[in-house]
């Protein structure tokens, strides 16, 4: 068994090897010589946004001679890892990935510029909502419960946290009809009065309102699916499909029958910026880190306090446990139903803040599907990131990196011979590709998705 082991590994290294010299070869053909001599490329190291960090010059490269400079770095990787190889095999990977990325934007943005800094601050917003989802599965399926109705929680908590933040903002509108007060005066004298104690215009009191109604939906829809999935044991699959279903079908009638044509209903604002002192002022890490929207100061919390309470706590331990043996479990003392209905019902109010940040996070109003399927990647991140929340947050953020890119890169269509359409696909390509398991073979909790049952 060990030298089956040995040989599967000895092979696995030798196809590396010839992968990262691959790619050398594929950025000396397609872009090395493809870019003219004396061009050079230009990247942005400032946010292009007002920031309290202390401006950086920009970084101009000669384009051609760092194009040969990645593809040399490459070579040697794929030189070295056949010649003695990688003790971390997925680090080399990852940075020669990235060596690639590099290099693709060196030569797509040849003879013009290109913001850096604001790529990949663009890259973490786009982020944010996939690594919520992400978050929500772990919490789940660590407790060994398959949640697929994260798309439709988080679709759900976006329209209701618009329309609450619509509500409490816009206490004040007059009927477009009639010309009256379109809410009653008990209702507008509340909105006053809170008014009165807001203490941050970054945080308005409505905005937060907003939130807490996106959670609180979130939970309510996991607590059914927990319901059907734990109790009476209905194949979870199935159970989520359902809520999808329910969920693109009440968002979408409410959408167009109250929020489309009754605009105060659907214009709640969004967080503004929050810089942190001092920290804000740091040059590139602080616009990047500690000049963001609150959800996004929330998404940094729950990662952290995620991996806390999963590794080094005892709720942790037993949330492991009734995912890997639920058995073995319950028959040292843990209540395996009362476990799993508290994490499905935490990971669908993570869910209901993710599906928050797609209107008063971002745009602040509800549009029909607009989460566009980012519920079903954050499941793809979690897998990538092999159910742990800093590994889920690290492939949400490469996820994010595609779509931004993506974005990118619409400007310097001239310069980039790739249909628009292809690009577009980028972040589900990379789905994909994660789902194949070509970074590596993820296993999720034992147990997971598999009903309980007590003797």
């Amino acid at each position: 068994m060990e030298t089956t082991v040995s040989v599967l590994q000895e092979k696995r290294n030798v196809k590396m090897g010839i992968f990262f010299l691959a790619v050398s070869l594929a950025i000396v053909i397609f872009f090395a010589l493809n870019t003219p001599v004396g061009l050079t490329t230009t990247f942005g190291l400032n946010p292009g946004a007002a920031t309290n960090a202390p401006p950086l010059p920009d970084l101009t490269l000669p384009t051609m001679g760092t194009l040969w400079v990645l593809a040399f770095l490459a070579a040697f990787t794929g030189g070295w890892q056949l010649a003695r190889g990688f003790k971390n095999l997925n680090v080399v990977l990852l940075f020669v990935v990235l060596l690639f990325v590099f290099a693709f934007m060196t030569w797509a943005a040849r003879g013009k510029s290109m913001n850096l800094l604001g790529v990949i601050s663009a890259s973490l917003l786009r982020a944010t909502p996939i690594a919520f989802g992400a978050l929500s599965g772990i919490l789940c399926e660590r407790a060994g419960v398959i949640n697929i109705a994260i798309e439709g929680m988080m679709l759900s908590g976006a329209m209701v946290s618009v329309l609450v933040a619509s509500l409490f903002r816009n206490y004040d509108a007059l009927n477009p009809t009639t010309g009256q007060p379109l809410f009653p005066d008990w209702f507008a004298n509340i909105g006053r009065t809170l008014d009165m104690y807001n203490l941050s215009s970054a945080v308005p009191w409505y905005l937060l309102l907003g939130l807490l109604s996106g959670l609180i939906v979130g939970g309510l829809l996991a607590a059914f699916h927990a319901w059907l999935s734990i109790e009476f044991k209905v194949n979870q699959i199935i159970s989520g499909t359902v809520i999808n279903i329910f969920s693109m079908g009440i968002t979408a009638f409410l959408s167009q029958r109250f929020l489309q044509p009754i605009q105060p209903l659907n214009s709640g604002g969004v967080f503004t910026a929050l810089p942190i002192p001092i920290l804000s002022s740091i040059p590139i890490i602080g616009p990047l880190l500690f000049e963001n929207r609150f959800i996004v100061y929330v998404l940094f919390i729950l990662v952290i306090a995620i991996h806390v309470m999963l590794f080094y706590t005892r709720w942790g331990l037993r949330t492991i446990a009734v995912g890997e043996h639920p058995k073995a479990a319950d028959t040292l003392g843990v209540n395996v139903y009362r476990m799993r209905y508290i994490n499905v019902i935490l990971g669908g109010m993570i869910a209901g803040v993710g599906g928050a940040y797609f209107t008063i996070g971002s745009v602040g109003r509800f549009d029909e599907n607009m989460t566009a399927g980012k519920g079903f990647i954050g499941l793809a991140a979690m897998i990538f990131g092999k159910w742990t929340p800093l590994g889920a947050f690290g492939s949400s953020l490469i996820f994010g990196f595609a779509d931004a890119l993506q974005q990118k890169l619409q400007i310097f269509a001239s310069q980039v011979p790739i249909p628009s359409e292809f690009l577009l696909m980028a972040p589900y390509i990379i789905t994909m590709v994660v789902l194949a398991g070509v970074i590596g073979r993820a296993n999720p909790p034992a147990a997971d998705g598999v009903p309980y049952e007590k003797d």
